[in-house]
């Protein structure tokens, strides 16, 4: 699978009282729509890297999948912007989809998952430390200032970092990853530039991370769904502070 670069387009820019002919590079979009067992599932739009991630992520996201042998095969085709998965077993078609608030229009047909019973525990410090780590990871960002970026971590370092124009994908992406290379997500921290709403925190559930944090707001609904799986959020991350929601035990309060 290709690591697709960001595209560069001539523009022009408002600088000193003038315009100026500039040119600006901007993050790449592609639909892709997901076969599963020759019955088309659903149709994403995504950032065209780890692609062959995105759909694993997303199957056991969604509850398609539980492990990676369910999967027979997979067909990845770019040009064509469609993903071929075989399953083992038959697919179970979903009565209800839910239109998320995700950038790029994600979806999602499952919306329950199991309460977490959780021992991890991590200093404010080290969130810091990492999220220092993250921001730095963020190279497609850099450049075009246009994703969102997700990243799985433990109390010391980053493992796997995945970037998209969907916040939801970011995460799909990591939850693919860590099947194909069979790294555990329980017991992890996952840390996102994105809002955490009720479907990104149902995602962190479904992968057994017991810490979500984000640069960014969480939502009341998350929050909500947060206290009843037993799931510690923390908002508005920068290196420097930080606001802890649910579950601040886990941080070393109280």
């Amino acid at each position: 699978m290709r690591e697709a670069g960001p595209s560069s387009l001539g523009c022009h820019q408002f600088s000193g009282g003038g315009w100026v002919p500039c040119e600006a590079r901007v993050p790449e979009e592609m639909s892709l729509t997901i076969y599963v067992n020759e019955e088309e599932l659903v149709t994403v739009q995504c950032t065209p890297t780890k692609l062959n991630c995105l759909v694993l992520g997303f199957l056991f996201s969604e509850g398609v999948i539980t492990d990676l042998k369910d999967v027979l095969s997979m067909r990845i085709c770019e040009e064509e912007s469609i993903a071929d998965v075989r399953l083992s077993k038959k697919l179970l078609r979903h009565e209800k989809r839910i239109l998320t608030s995700g950038c790029g229009g994600g979806v999602s047909f499952k919306d329950v998952a199991e309460r977490l019973e959780s021992s991890f525990f991590v200093e404010p410090q080290q969130v810091m430390s990492l999220l220092k780590k993250f921001f730095e990871s963020m190279e497609l960002y850099r450049v075009t200032g246009g994703l969102h970026a997700s990243a799985l971590a433990d109390t010391e370092d980053l493992i796997v970092v995945a970037e998209d124009i969907g916040r939801h994908n970011t995460i799909d992406k990591i939850q693919g990853e860590c099947l194909l290379r069979g790294i555990e997500t329980r017991d992890r921290m996952l840390m996102t530039t994105g809002r955490i709403s009720q479907e990104m925190l149902l995602k962190a559930a479904r992968m057994k991370v017991p810490v979500v944090v984000s640069r960014r707001s969480p939502t009341s609904l998350a929050l909500s769904v947060a206290n009843e799986l037993g799931v510690t959020v923390v908002g508005h991350a920068r290196v420097g502070q930080l606001r802890v929601y649910t579950y601040p035990e886990r941080l070393g309060y109280g």
